[in-house]
């Protein structure tokens, strides 16, 4: 727990990869640098979102990739991979041939359910099955079977001069272990906690129990601890948007407190038929931050967090935040870069 006397324990951010319709490189390549910044500063890992038929990264697994080429120790996560876009098997291929790439530095983070508007792309995507796709918990312990090795095939062998395995190639054994489920409600916690997952805890929930967004997700994680064979050491990451202002220049603190402000409304009561709740962006020095971050009960249940960067900002804007990050609101919590 992250009290002022017990230490944050790991620290990393997560992107969105915003790019130009016209021009995408630029945006790909700034995601990139990004990433690289954020191990030459010291940070514990760095995420990425994932965004399909948008302008912001639709192929994390592919980002990773050559971000696992342009760096040597930095943690590289997904959050989060939406299963319902995916083959089970294939993207388990996917993920372990990257973790092997990268020696074994990633995270993928998954969640579940029907793609976002569906009925408009599902003839695109899935034009002989659309109606028959399962997209329960079900596909998620598909893909944890793959991944952690079990037989996916009943033929195994030699055939010809060429040789079968009856699971999923490359296997990377540590690779099981580092998957997350990127969770909004409390079926979902617990769902994770008794497979044996890591669990995400976002700036989004459900308000099921009630609605005040921090009690939510306070119970999220003590559900998700409960149910996983950990216990309390289970592993839990916290994604709140978190914007530093102690280098900003007058522009900037005026822009990101503008973005606070016109993103707050939604806080204040449940959005949707979901009853989706927000957590209030947080903007300010990092002392002030600090002291914000304390009274968040469900901060002082964890010790690892992967602060959001907000979505529409720039490059040199990423380079601020990611800085002060580092090298003011990370100590000012007890962490110190590795």
């Amino acid at each position: 727990m992250p009290l002022p006397s017990e230490p944050l324990r790991k620290l990393g951010f997560l992107t969105i990869g915003l790019f130009d319709d016209a021009d995408p490189r630029p945006g790909h390549e700034s995601t990139l640098e990004i990433i690289r910044l954020g191990e030459e500063l010291g940070f514990d890992s760095a995420w990425v979102r994932h965004r399909h038929l948008q302008y912001g990264i639709s192929s994390p697994v592919a980002v990773l990739a050559a971000a696992s080429q342009r760096t040597s120790r930095i943690e590289l996560g997904t959050a989060v991979i939406p299963l319902g876009w995916e083959n089970p098997l294939r993207l388990a291929e996917d993920l372990a041939t990257v973790d092997i790439l990268s020696g074994g530095r990633l995270n993928p983070g998954i969640s579940v359910g029907p793609p976002r508007h569906y009925d408009q792309i599902k003839r695109a995507l899935y034009p002989d099955s659309a109606d028959a796709e399962d997209f329960s918990y079900e596909r998620v312990r598909r893909l944890l079977d793959c991944v952690r090795g079990e037989p996916v095939s009943d033929f195994g062998g030699t055939e010809g001069f060429e040789v079968f395995s009856q699971r999923v190639q490359p296997h990377s054994p540590g690779l099981g272990r580092r998957l997350w489920y990127g969770g909004a409600s409390l079926r979902s916690a617990e769902w994770a906690g008794r497979h044996a997952m890591n669990f995400l805890t976002s700036s989004v929930v459900k308000a099921e129990e009630s609605e005040g967004f921090a009690e939510v997700q306070l119970s999220h994680i003590r559900a998700f601890r409960a149910h996983h064979p950990d216990g309390d050491t289970a592993r839990v990451s916290q994604g709140l948007v978190v914007i530093p202002t102690d280098s900003a220049t007058s522009a900037q603190r005026e822009k990101y407190e503008r973005y606070v402000a016109e993103r707050t409304p939604r806080t204040a009561v449940p959005q949707g038929p979901a009853r989706m709740m927000f957590a209030r962006d947080l903007v300010g020095t990092s002392a002030q931050l600090a002291g914000q971050l304390y009274s968040h009960p469900a901060f002082r249940e964890i010790d690892e967090v992967a602060f959001a960067l907000p979505f529409t900002f720039e490059h040199e804007d990423y380079v601020q935040i990611l800085t002060d990050l580092a090298t003011k609101l990370g100590p000012a919590l007890g962490w110190a870069p590795r």
